[in-house]
């Protein structure tokens, strides 16, 4: 069994998507991961687990349409990926002083090549992104409200659905993986 991490999009947020990480945690269980732990309710988990990435997000997926009745977006890396996307940030003096406003964008597959000057085209509030392996990097300079970066548009960039977590919850999720 390996340690993984998988990131939720779009549940809890503005009533939206309710799922109970309780809950989660179980059907997690049900699924056969091993020591399940979510962190906020926004949807991230850390668990062991047999399999690759690839099928354990295609389980969580079919069983949150089943057991809730709606379909999400769920991304799952191995904890071992993790130090990595720490060691990588692009903005680590932003990162400090800002974490809520710099974030780890991972897609459901690699990027494409062009996605950070797409992204660029559209960051007219003083946004800067950057690229690192399969992550893209946000920092929002000017706060998160008045970006034109939607999810849409990186999830058009990017060529696959993304979803994105500030510096404080990547810190906070490499921490549980004890890594």
């Amino acid at each position: 069994m390996k340690m993984f991490i998988a990131l939720l999009r779009g549940i809890n947020v503005g009533g939206n998507n309710p799922i109970p990480m309780k809950r989660l945690c179980s059907l997690c269980g049900d699924l056969g991961w091993h020591d399940v732990q979510s962190y906020i309710q926004s949807g991230n988990l850390v668990f062991t687990a047999d399999g690759t990435a690839a099928t354990l997000e295609s389980g969580l997926e079919q069983v949150i349409r089943k057991e809730f009745g709606f379909s999400i977006t769920i991304i799952v890396r191995s904890a071992t990926d993790w130090p990595r996307y720490v060691k990588n940030n692009p903005f680590p003096a932003a990162s400090k002083k800002e974490p809520k406003l710099v974030m780890l964008g991972l897609a459901k597959s690699a990027p494409k090549p062009d996605a950070v000057e797409r992204l660029r085209e559209r960051a007219i509030h003083g946004e800067r992104i950057e690229r690192a392996g399969d992550a893209l990097w946000v920092h929002f300079k000017n706060g998160v409200a008045g970006s034109k970066l939607s999810p849409a548009l990186f999830d058009r960039s990017a060529g696959s659905p993304v979803t994105l977590r500030n510096w404080r919850t990547v810190l906070k999720l490499q921490e549980m993986t004890g890594r």
